[in-house]
């Protein structure tokens, strides 16, 4: 992924719930492009609980609801 300056990560909020956003690890990262049909994909910034990932395309964040990968998943209640 292009290097987002830790400066920049550090003022980026998700657009739902305004959580600080990091960079994915390789393993979050595995997962986002498992989620993702995203040919660009080149890496994600991901929500502090770890529920949502925005993809990173050309350098750039895209911080659109509409673009986010759910990282959810179906976890039994009780």
């Amino acid at each position: 992924m292009t290097t987002l300056s830790p400066e920049l990560i550090a003022q980026l909020r998700c657009p739902e719930t305004r959580q600080p956003l990091a960079v994915a690890d390789d393993a979050t990262l595995t997962r986002v492009r498992m989620a993702s049909v995203d040919a660009d994909l080149e890496g994600s910034l991901v929500r502090e609980d770890g529920l949502r990932a925005y993809p990173v395309r050309d350098g750039f964040p895209i911080l659109l609801l509409s673009e986010a990968i759910s990282l959810e998943q179906d976890s039994p209640e009780g």
